[in-house]
């Protein structure tokens, strides 16, 4: 009999018929946590009241919305969705995490609503990041995300599993971001088109949550379902400790891990001896190519943010860089941490203090340039480096954007051109 991988486990654990749990079949899946954020709340609370009526949702514990995309709100559309969620939510006794929270997928790590093993599904494009702590994520359509608020669960094909195995040792100045560009130049927009992927090798066993926060934010860019990172001790101790401050059941987080045997449709090696700063240029984030390629290259734009580099330890990371000096003249600089919790470890530790000095201009929680009128947007002509997961064209506006790691975004923001960070 053949072994199974992370994502069989966790569907068979979650399984909510007799189907087998193989590549291809269809099978009802619990959820162990839906959510809607902003941008397509007023629509899921449109289609629960058209096809469900008042009726309670399936478990108010388990169903929230979450406000990241245009916080606060700056224009009438996101007013109006936002209330149109609150309003719903009181009515069903679902909790909000408000404007002030941060990026829902990030949140949801933070609070414990999510954690390894469990399955949790929203409208979020990139909510496959729970991988990083070896959860399934998913994004799904309004009326999706309403059926699962109704009934608790989704139906959903088991797609098959790639294995990506990465050789090498992760060196400065290169990040978790430059190892994330060269699997996605090795695999292309499509590579990992409609697969689960498993990383696997001692730079991935290497990565903090952080990093791998990073890796499986991109898999989205890949064409994947979703790439899991098997969680080590200190993801599974965080989780634990998440739930315990939530005064929930901390016993339930066990990591899931594939078995020896399991079957994978295809194994890809990725060398990353040597490897040396990456960036990808317009339109895509799969057209990658080495930093010194297009070294000098002025700027007008740095975004550092998103739910891929959004963390403390990549502003701290920046703050490094330009600690005790100042962008370049004509550079405008951004920054937008992913949570409430991340901007007060800056309050703290003075990381923040340091990208003010600097000239960043610092913003409350959430996603920033990555939404479509809000902070990070680009006019026509502008050259933006950015840290956000696309660079499709009118992704972050009007502008070339190029993705890049955050050591590479403030050395070029110090300069004024893309540039070669230091190690």
């Amino acid at each position: 009999m053949t072994g199974k991988t992370i994502i069989q486990k966790i569907f068979e654990a979650h399984n909510q018929d007799q189907t087998a749990v193989e590549p291809g079949n269809i099978i009802w899946l619990g959820l162990d946590m839906r959510t809607a954020r902003d941008f397509a709340g007023a629509n899921v609370v449109k289609n629960y009241r058209t096809h469900y009526g008042d009726s309670p949702v399936a478990d108010r514990d388990k169903t929230c919305f979450t406000f990241d995309l245009v916080v606060p709100p700056s224009n009438i559309p996101y007013a109006n969705n936002q209330q149109i969620c609150r309003i719903w939510a009181q009515e069903q006794g679902v909790r909000v995490y408000d404007v002030n929270a941060g990026i829902g997928s990030h949140v949801a790590i933070e609070e414990g609503l999510v954690y390894p093993g469990s399955t949790f599904v929203g409208t979020d494009s990139h909510l496959n990041i729970m991988g990083a702590i070896g959860a399934f994520g998913q994004g799904m359509g309004d009326q999706d995300i309403a059926f699962g608020f109704k009934t608790g669960k989704t139906w959903f094909e088991v797609p098959p599993t790639m294995k990506v195995v990465v050789h090498g040792t992760l060196q400065a100045p290169c990040t978790a971001r430059d190892l994330t560009l060269a699997i996605l130049k090795r695999l292309g927009s499509n590579g990992a088109l409609g697969r689960s992927v498993e990383f696997y090798g001692p730079p991935i066993e290497a990565l903090d949550m952080a990093g791998r926060i990073t890796l499986a934010s991109q898999v989205t860019e890949m064409g994947g379902i979703i790439g899991f990172i098997p969680p080590s001790e200190e993801i599974l101790s965080y989780a634990r400790e998440r739930l315990l401050d939530s005064g929930l059941d901390a016993s339930q987080v066990v990591g899931v891990y594939a078995d020896p045997d399991a079957a994978y449709v295809e194994t890809v090696e990725v060398d990353i001896t040597n490897l040396e700063p990456l960036i990808a240029c317009p339109p895509s984030p799969a057209n990658v190519k080495p930093v010194r390629e297009i070294a000098g290259l002025r700027i007008d734009s740095v975004f550092l943010g998103s739910c891929t580099n959004g963390r403390f330890e990549d502003f701290a990371a920046v703050a490094d860089v330009v600690r005790g000096k100042h962008i370049a003249s004509g550079v405008m600089a951004s920054v937008v941490p992913a949570t409430r919790r991340i901007y007060a470890q800056m309050l703290a530790s003075g990381v923040l203090q340091d990208l003010f000095d600097a000239g960043f201009i610092i913003s409350n929680p959430g996603c920033g340039g990555c939404a479509s009128g809000h902070l990070g947007m680009t006019g026509k002509g502008q050259v933006n480096i950015s840290t956000s997961n696309r660079n499709f064209p009118g992704k972050q506006g009007l502008g070339d954007t190029y993705l890049a790691s955050p050591v590479t975004a403030a050395w070029s923001a110090l300069k004024g051109v893309v540039t070669v960070p230091e190690g």
